[in-house]
């Protein structure tokens, strides 16, 4: 009995393809599976858009060495300086694309 019921079992398939065919009707079937492969296309589209995204996020992050060591011979002030700086001018940036909208 249980068997008949197992998920590697080809009866559990044809009994669920029937009961989909009951639900959707024969006219529906083809719409489904359109719309099944668009979503799963869409899917895999979305996936690889992430994965291009974190590697392009992990390229900019990466420092040369050479940067490494003269920003190690900068003291703290003259870098908390520059961040300001460049702070500022982000914001100033992002004001004006505000306002052009």
């Amino acid at each position: 009995m249980f068997i008949l019921f197992l998920p590697e079992s080809p009866m559990i398939w044809i009994l669920v393809v029937g009961v989909i065919f009951l639900l959707f009707g024969g006219s529906k079937l083809p719409q489904l599976a359109k719309a099944l492969g668009q979503s799963k296309r869409s899917f895999k589209e979305g996936l690889d858009e992430s994965e291009n995204k974190s590697q392009e996020q992990q390229k900019r992050v990466e420092i040369p060495q050479e940067s490494k060591a003269s920003l190690e011979s900068i003291d703290d002030e003259a870098l908390f300086a520059e961040a300001h700086r460049r702070a500022r001018l982000q914001g100033s940036e992002e004001q004006s694309v505000k306002d052009k909208q």
